[in-house]
């Protein structure tokens, strides 16, 4: 799990560099049924992140995710601000220290929960929801497997291309927003990837089993070594 100072740092670089090397993506993405900022929002929002990296690092992993959480809220423009932030916030506040896999899975949903009651929407209205909810889902059915996590994430947004938009200003493009993925729900599916392939090399190979059956010792596998 992520216990080490060294470990935390790993995480937050992978969660802030998988949206800022993807930011023309979601830019692109943003440009079809938005206002074309949404990979520039987040990317200035994770670049501050990275900007106090060493005080966020230092922090045990609920305060840490709590801090990216904030971050996020002062940082990034749009409803994308409020909407990640909560999530790292609602996950900040739910995790227990130490963590292992069911705190984590039930700080996952408490995540999305509150991302729900933020946003006032549900899965299927084409947003983040229809990424973060079939995770959250496959957590709770005893999924353990960061490769699959981070696949269903990927197919989920997606997903997301047939749906026409419900919420957001997406929603005013009505039929015009089918064919398109939605970038919040891409930067979701960016961010699990992230979290998965950290989480993934944090568990040794001999630990494959417990890994797959969610060992208490460490949520997704054993505890890091360290740097």
């Amino acid at each position: 799990m992520i216990r080490s100072e060294a470990a935390r740092r790993r995480l937050i670089r992978a969660l802030a560099d998988s949206v800022i090397l993807h930011a023309e993506e979601l830019t692109r993405l943003d440009q079809a049924i938005g206002d074309a900022d949404h990979g520039l929002n987040m990317s200035r929002g994770f670049r501050a992140v990275l900007d106090d990296l060493d005080r966020i690092a230092a922090l045990a992993l609920p305060q840490a995710l709590g801090a990216v959480g904030t971050t996020l809220v002062m940082k990034v423009g749009g409803a994308s601000g409020p909407l990640f932030g909560t999530l790292f916030l609602q996950l900040g506040k739910s995790l227990p220290e130490p963590a292992d896999a069911a705190g984590l899975v039930a700080a996952a949903a408490a995540a999305l929960d509150a991302v729900r009651a933020r946003g006032k929407s549900d899965p299927g209205a084409k947003t983040m929801l229809d990424v973060l909810a079939p995770v959250v889902a496959a957590l709770r059915a005893g999924e353990r497997d960061p490769a699959r996590l981070s696949a269903l994430a990927d197919a989920a947004a997606e997903a997301t291309r047939p749906m026409r938009a419900l919420r957001g200003r997406a929603s005013f493009l009505g039929e015009r927003s089918i064919g398109h993925v939605d970038p919040g729900a891409r930067s979701s599916a960016l961010l699990i990837g992230a979290a998965c392939a950290v989480l993934s090399a944090a568990a040794p190979t001999g630990e494959a089993a417990d890994l797959q059956a969610g060992a208490s010792d460490g949520a997704f596998g054993a505890p890091d070594a360290g740097p």
